[in-house]
């Protein structure tokens, strides 16, 4: 499991010109499933990600997560994210490690509903959809997350 998470003061994702989400300040966060993952790390990503120290606090340090601020996630599917680019293998990302549809769809839902319960608004793309992103980014401030 791999994710792209960006500290992002608006995000707005369109499917067809059609606005499907839209997030106040909060995190952006790209997400790839792989071959393998499993139910407990979809877990661990769920609890772990809302936690995260990455907002500023009244002395300008990292110290607030999205819970703290009152932010929302934007969690999109991202399988390119799986995707290799290894030094002497051609110019065309290998996709062998991403998740099968189905497997990658419950653990993305699974995650969702995860973030949900623990009182995060979490917002969606839409699974496996040609998706348009519009976002303005705090920082910018990304971390690449793998578990």
């Amino acid at each position: 499991m791999r994710a792209l998470i960006q500290r992002t003061f608006k995000s707005k994702l369109y499917v067809d010109g059609e606005l499907i989400s839209e997030i106040p300040a909060g995190l952006t966060i790209f997400l790839g499933i792989e071959k393998g993952d499993t139910d407990e790390q979809a877990d661990y990503f769920a609890h772990k990600i809302p936690k995260l120290r990455v907002f500023r606090d009244e002395n300008d340090k990292m110290n607030l997560s999205v819970l703290q601020t009152g932010g929302e996630i934007l969690l999109v599917s991202q399988f390119s994210l799986a995707g290799k680019l290894v030094k002497g293998s051609g110019n065309r990302p290998d996709f062998v490690n991403a998740e099968l549809p189905e497997r990658a769809k419950y653990l993305y839902e699974r995650i969702t509903e995860t973030m949900r319960n623990d009182g995060v608004v979490v917002k969606n793309g839409v699974f496996g959809a040609h998706m348009y992103i519009e976002q303005q980014q705090d920082g910018p401030l990304s971390f690449v997350f793998e578990c």
